[in-house]
């Protein structure tokens, strides 16, 4: 059994997050910033109180007889007991004989075309485990986006105000951006537990580095991106901002609209319609945070009964990075236009380069991820970069084509055609399995735990790349 390694992680990164903001708002109450003292605050509390009720929701502690665990996440004192539970069940794994253990049935990679199952058996102490990985992982997710990412925009933001970054700041901002940086892992991560359940998945060290530097370099261009433009627009920058942030929290919701589907009722059974609808509310504003920084590991489908879309392709991330692209290009444009003498110590055009640049090397390391260190890549029966490859060919095609109606007429007779010549194959298809960026955040059991042990497990996410219609002249 592996040692909950990412428990203790997770609990780390919220303590130092948590401590180092509560020191840093205490400077700013004794300098008499009261403004960045409770903005500080906010985005240290709200997401703590967050991570304490979703811990109790996905344990069911309400349900239940655990009134001091209760009053521990009260006190917003939950992951370090959640912690130290995880590593009491790790260490008396093997001492006690359970009278109750599981069969799971992994597949193999394939090697030479075959795929073996491997049978192992499976514990009530390690199901436990799965569970506690399991909130841990949605709990750094939420951390990450509704708390650290606007965390590290507003410190940001008071250095650049400020001309300089004091101690307690700078440690904020670096933990922070580990914890954003972090969040965005486990989301990737558990998208390949859920894409190939099935599977035996061995994610290798390089898989780690090239997530960790992809979006290393994703998340901190955005975020520069936004204090630049802020700091020279204040005005436009609360507009740009809720524009972004109410088209990814709407857009599930219309889509469930015209879908004409049931309000789903499956979430969990001691739920009402209004706690339901809280909890969805609540999936699509963490959706939409974590759009705002990044490509999202969750795309959210309320038509479905998992509530995750199933039908993804790379496609649609190659649309999402060339327009957030053009954004932070079109932002940086407007910061060069409108910037003040307070940037006359720096090169602006360098900057300006230097952002984008950075921009670029994240695209390049995410299809370095998928072309070579995914590890289910033997899998895959089609390219992420052949994939994304097509799809800015598309695009290209669609921007320069002229308009119809400016095009000549030709009033030649056309030649009859015979009928063979032109051919739609029908076996044209493949399915794309390189997406892997959807995770439920809603279910209370970890992928790799067996059916036997949980009963509500996300489907994996099943997209399809439609191949061209060829045409022989």
């Amino acid at each position: 059994m592996r040692l909950p390694s990412s428990i203790f992680v997770s609990v780390s990164l919220f303590t130092a997050e948590t401590t180092a903001a509560l020191y840093l708002s205490s400077t700013y109450r004794s300098a008499g910033d009261q403004i960045w003292q409770g903005l500080t605050l906010l985005f240290t509390l709200v997401p703590s109180v967050l991570v304490q009720l979703t811990l109790t929701f996905i344990h069911r502690d309400l349900s239940r007889d655990r009134p001091l665990v209760l009053l521990l996440h009260i006190l917003q004192l939950g992951p370090i007991v959640r912690c130290l539970e995880a590593f009491c069940i790790y260490g008396s794994v093997g001492r006690v004989e359970e009278p109750y253990v599981s069969i799971t049935r992994k597949k193999q990679m394939p090697h030479g075309g075959q795929s073996e199952e491997v049978e192992r058996q499976v514990g009530q102490a390690e199901g436990k485990l799965f569970t506690h990985r399991a909130a841990f992982a949605r709990t750094s997710v939420i951390q990450a986006f509704l708390g650290s990412a606007p965390q590290l925009t507003l410190q940001l933001y008071i250095c650049v105000l400020q001309q300089g970054v004091s101690i307690g700041r700078g440690t904020l901002m670096v933990i922070s951006l580990l914890s954003i940086v972090y969040g965005a892992l486990r989301c990737n991560i558990l998208a390949i537990k859920i894409k190939y359940d099935d599977y035996e998945v061995d994610i290798r060290p390089m898989a780690y580095l090239c997530i960790f530097l992809w979006r290393s370099f994703e998340i901190a261009t955005r975020v520069v991106v936004l204090v630049l433009f802020s700091s020279v627009l204040q005005l436009w920058v609360l507009p740009v901002v809720l524009l972004n942030f109410l088209i990814f929290f709407l857009y599930p919701w219309i889509l469930f609209w015209l879908s004409h589907s049931p309000f789903p009722e499956n979430i969990e059974k001691t739920l009402t319609r209004v706690g339901t609808t809280i909890v969805l509310c609540m999936l699509t504003f963490l959706y939409a945070g974590i759009n705002m920084f990044c490509w999202s590991a969750v795309q959210v489908k309320l038509s479905d009964p998992d509530l995750i879309n199933k039908s993804q392709n790379c496609y649609r991330m190659a649309v999402y990075y060339m327009l957030r692209f053009v954004e932070n290009a079109s932002l940086l444009l407007l910061w060069y236009i409108y910037k003040t003498d307070f940037y006359k110590m720096i090169c602006a055009p360098l900057l300006v380069l230097q952002l984008l640049v950075a921009y670029a090397i994240a695209i390049f390391f995410m299809l370095i991820f998928y072309q070579f260190c995914h590890p289910c890549r033997r899998l895959f029966s089609s390219s992420m970069t052949q994939g994304l490859w097509n799809c800015s060919s598309l695009l290209c095609l669609m921007l320069n084509s002229p308009p119809t109606q400016n095009r000549p007429i030709r009033k030649d007779t056309p030649e009859p055609t015979s009928p063979a010549s032109c051919t739609e194959p029908d076996n044209d298809r493949a399915p794309d399995t390189t997406d892997d960026t959807t995770c439920n955040m809603l279910d209370d059991t970890m992928y790799d735990i067996p059916n036997e042990m949980s009963n509500n497990i996300g489907g994996g996410m099943n997209g399809d790349i439609n191949h061209s219609v060829s045409c022989n002249a």
